[in-house]
């Protein structure tokens, strides 16, 4: 594809995309960022700027990588130079489509004709491996799609939505979802020094674990395999009756809704004028 793509922000997510992006993205790429530092990390093929408005004159894409408290104000700065045909894709997390459309216009207004995707993708991300869900609004034709589609895909793989809560909901599951194995992670190499192995061994073998257990997830039924794998009066029986005493499955389910709720209030909060 050849569109000009302007970034707006030069954090982790935007350096994943372009640096990915540049090797076959056959138009420029830019991205804007107020720190040099961040703009260093780039490559050559990649044109870099402290100016938001500059990155984006006469982008076909300007892809919003900015955090969320600071999204309104960067956005409304980058405004200006946006072209009126521009698809604008926003990787900021609760900041809502109809926010997006109107803080892209200079007088606050949605734009008529503003197409603009809205991204939740995760950390997994930063190494090809996440998972991206993408809704648009209804001014995003099927070329825009398949333009959002292709710059998310170098993130790994990618699943559209229809609406805002969907993508909250998305958000609550895979967004927040890897700081959940994280936490699981930790907590089983802490396990593993408290029955004497040294601590190097421990999170080899849990990391180990969880990848090996969701490439096996991807074929088949978690709750299948689980079955498989726990023999009556063995080991993970015995595991998992604690895990059930200590009422672990409800504890996940409430994290992610808490997640889901608290995705929601920053939707409401973010996407005040």
């Amino acid at each position: 594809m050849d569109e000009r793509i302007a970034f707006v922000g030069g954090g982790n997510m935007a350096l994943a995309l372009a640096t990915r992006l540049a090797p076959n993205w056959r138009g420029a790429i830019a991205v804007a960022d107020p720190v040099a530092a961040q703009r260093a990390r780039f490559p050559a093929a990649v044109a870099t700027t402290a100016n938001n408005e500059e990155a984006v004159r006469d982008a076909d894409v300007v892809v919003l990588a900015v955090k969320p408290q600071v999204f309104q104000s960067a956005t409304r700065e980058a405004a200006p130079a946006l072209a009126d045909h521009a698809l604008v894709m926003s990787v900021a997390a609760g900041v809502p489509l109809a926010a997006v459309e109107r803080w892209t216009r200079p007088d606050g207004r949605a734009a008529a004709n503003r197409a603009v995707v809205r991204c939740m993708p995760n950390t997994p991300a930063l190494l090809g491996a996440g998972i991206t869900g993408l809704v648009a609004n209804a001014h995003v034709t099927a070329a825009g799609r398949e333009i959002a589609q292709a710059i998310m895909a170098v993130a790994g793989e990618v699943l559209w939505f229809d609406t805002d809560a969907e993508l909250d909901a998305v958000t609550a599951l895979s967004g927040s979802g890897p700081a959940y194995f994280f936490r699981a992670m930790e907590a089983l190499v802490d396990a593993g020094q408290d029955i004497g192995l040294a601590p190097e061994v421990a999170k080899r073998l849990a990391v180990a674990a969880g990848a090996g257990a969701a490439a096996m997830a991807r074929s088949d039924d978690p709750s299948v395999l689980r079955e498989r794998v726990t023999s009556p009066g063995g080991t993970t029986e015995r595991a998992l009756s604690i895990l059930a005493d200590m009422r672990f499955a409800e504890a996940l389910r409430a994290a992610a809704v808490g997640a889901f709720e608290r995705s929601r209030e920053l939707s409401r909060e973010l996407g005040e004028p």
